[in-house]
C-alpha cells in the first residue's frame, strides 16, 4: 500500500512539475489572478507599440520590465516622467510624458540619461543585441559621452548595471525587443541629428 502511496504521490508531483513548467515557458505566472508578465506588460505599455517582425511575448515581457519593477522609465524619460495632473506622487492617476518616454535627458549631476529608444535601424540606444548586452552586464560605455569622470574606467555612471548584470537572458533579450518596439525619439547626449 505505501508503495502504490509513494507512485501515486510521485506520478502527481511530476505532472504538477511539469504543468508548471509548461505554464513558465507559456509566460503564465502563479500568484496573481491569472495575469503573466506578458499581459501586464502590454497593459503598461505607455505608448503604440509596432510589433511587426517582434515577438509579441518577449514584447510583452520587455515592457513589464521596463515599465514596471525595472522603472527604466523613470531615468530614462527626461522632462519630468508624469504630465501636469497626472502625477501619481501627488494622488492623481498616472499619465507618463509619452513625448519624452525613453529618450533620456534627465540630469543626475554631470550625467545625462541616454535615449534608449531605436534609431532608424531598429537598435535601441544604436546598440546591436550582443552590445546591449555586454552595456548591461558590464556598465562598458560604448559611446564615451562626456561628462565623464577623472580617471574614470570607462564605465556608466548612475545606471544600475550592477544590478542588471544578474539578469537572465531571456530578460535582455526581452527589454531589447521591447525597445525596439516604441518608437523612436530625436535627441540625447552625443547622438546625430535626424537619428530616426
Amino acid at each position: 500500500m505505501r508503495k502504490i502511496l509513494f507512485s501515486g504521490s510521485l506520478a502527481a508531483f511530476l505532472l504538477m512539475s511539469l504543468l508548471v513548467q509548461a505554464r513558465a515557458q507559456r509566460g503564465e505566472s502563479n500568484g496573481n489572478g491569472g495575469e503573466s508578465e506578458v499581459q501586464r506588460g502590454f497593459a503598461i505599455a505607455p505608448v503604440t507599440l509596432n510589433l511587426v517582425g517582434k515577438n509579441p511575448s518577449l514584447v510583452g515581457l520587455g515592457s513589464y520590465l521596463v515599465n514596471g519593477p525595472g522603472d527604466c522609465i523613470g531615468c530614462h524619460t527626461g522632462g519630468g516622467l508624469f504630465l501636469m495632473g497626472g502625477d501619481p506622487f501627488q494622488g492623481q492617476t498616472a499619465i507618463v510624458n509619452t513625448a519624452n518616454y525613453l529618450a533620456g535627458g534627465a540630469a543626475f549631476g554631470p550625467f545625462i540619461s541616454r535615449n534608449l529608444t531605436p534609431d532608424r535601424n531598429g537598435r535601441p540606444a544604436g546598440l546591436t543585441l550582443e552590445q546591449f548586452k555586454l552595456v548591461l552586464r558590464t556598465g562598458v560605455d560604448l559611446k564615451a559621452i562626456p561628462p565623464g569622470v577623472p580617471n574614470s574606467p570607462g564605465l556608466l555612471q548612475v545606471m544600475p548595471w550592477p544590478q542588471f548584470r544578474h539578469s537572465t537572458d531571456r530578460d535582455l533579450e526581452a527589454i531589447y525587443e521591447y525597445l525596439r518596439s516604441i518608437p523612436c525619439k530625436e535627441g540625447g547626449p552625443g547622438l546625430p541629428p535626424n537619428r530616426c
